[in-house]
């Protein structure tokens, strides 16, 4: 299948082609011709699948419809998206951004998020087509009659179960009371995993929807080539830097337990010749979106952070992950490892495991339904 075969605007097929989208994911193939069709849909899938274009295409396209009203009345987004997290929200304004900049009509987007100043949001979202943002700050825009939420004729919850994982449900509810009616909408609700809080959001949000399921990573983990090494904690920093030089690797994102941590192993590898950043949520905004943007384009060799990365950013192609210490569930472990082999193509994830970590790490495996050699570091020189 190719991407003009989805019946998309012209424009939006020769952007698919200039941005050079091959085909369609799974997520893509199936998603975009059910909101054509303009109904609601469920679509069960995790971040890497390719899930955010599968409804940033269709949206886009229409909106570049001749009989689509154009917001310039300042009536407020035709198009709403939240996501849970400011990282997630500006990866979603940059899909779209990368489509719209290639279209011959302007369609104005923007991101609004906490933990950044509100003035300069209040002035940038005037005349906004869609808006992306988290919950807590839109209800803060909202409330200073910043912007107007009557004109959504699209409704998009990215990541929902995240966002009811973080305490999110009061704030979407708020939301939705704002919002036309749900049948004077379509409503996508994408998601990770089915729980019944979800199931609950489902109910209120969606009319009779479409339901799409895609392959967890669960599902697609012989992608990953995983290994694990016992290792006494005070020889992990050293057998690290030991892994890095004699396997030269690059584009290594390794998640450790705490902001302090991930901090030092950072300086640790800094003072070592090798070039390491970290990332955490202790950091500023603007700090972490430098970091984040110097690793996506291989100015930074190591990332170091905490599992404010685990889900919400897609990093392509993403080599290796590395487990400097596990993390508390089974799940998170999942989503970790999770960052490389996406997208059928191949990663690896090495974890380091101190002693007390061992039978932690049995209950991983036993939940991942894969058993690993743990291999000694006692006969490895470094």
């Amino acid at each position: 299948m190719s991407f003009s075969s989805l019946n998309l605007h012209p424009s939006l097929t020769d952007a698919a082609a200039t941005l050079n989208f091959k085909s369609p994911y799974p997520i893509q193939s199936q998603a975009i011709p059910a909101i054509l069709s303009g109904g609601d849909l469920l679509g069960i899938a995790k971040t890497g699948s390719g899930k955010t274009a599968s409804y940033v295409l269709p949206i886009l396209h229409q909106i570049l419809l001749p009989e689509a009203i154009k917001n310039t009345h300042s009536i407020g987004p035709s198009t709403l998206v939240l996501v849970p997290t400011r990282e997630l929200a500006q990866q979603v304004r940059s899909v779209f951004e990368s489509f719209i900049t290639t279209l011959p009509d302007r369609i104005k987007s923007l991101a609004v998020f906490g933990g950044v100043a509100i003035n300069p949001q209040m002035q940038a979202i005037r005349n906004v087509d869609i808006l992306i943002a988290t919950p807590g700050r839109l209800i803060e825009l909202e409330e200073k009659n910043a912007v107007k939420l009557t004109a959504v004729t699209t409704l998009v919850l990215d990541e929902a179960d995240k966002m009811l994982n973080l305490g999110f449900k009061e704030e979407i509810d708020a939301i939705l009371n704002k919002l036309p009616p749900s049948k004077k909408r379509q409503n996508l609700l994408f998601s990770a995993t089915l729980s019944d809080d979800l199931s609950a959001i489902n109910q209120i949000i969606l009319n009779n929807p479409t339901t799409i399921k895609i392959a967890s990573p669960e599902d697609h983990i012989d992608l990953i080539q995983q290994r694990a090494y016992l290792i006494e904690p005070e020889r992990k920093g050293p057998f690290l830097r030991h892994l890095i030089n004699s396997e030269n690797l690059q584009q290594t994102l390794i998640f450790t337990s705490s902001a302090y941590q991930a901090d030092h192993i950072a300086d640790k590898l800094r003072r070592n010749k090798i070039q390491a950043d970290s990332i955490h949520g202790k950091l500023s905004q603007a700090t972490r979106n430098q970091s984040l943007t110097d690793f996506k384009n291989n100015k930074t060799r190591i990332l170091v952070t905490t599992d404010l990365l685990a889900r919400g950013v897609d990093i392509p192609a993403l080599p290796c992950v590395i487990n400097y210490e596990l993390p508390r569930s089974p799940k998170d472990y999942i989503h970790r490892i999770g960052r490389t082999g996406r997208a059928e193509t191949p990663g690896q994830a090495i974890s380091l495991i101190s002693p007390e970590e061992r039978h932690h790490f049995k209950i991983i495996q036993k939940k991942m339904g894969k058993w690993l050699t743990l291999q000694h570091t006692t006969d490895i020189k470094f």
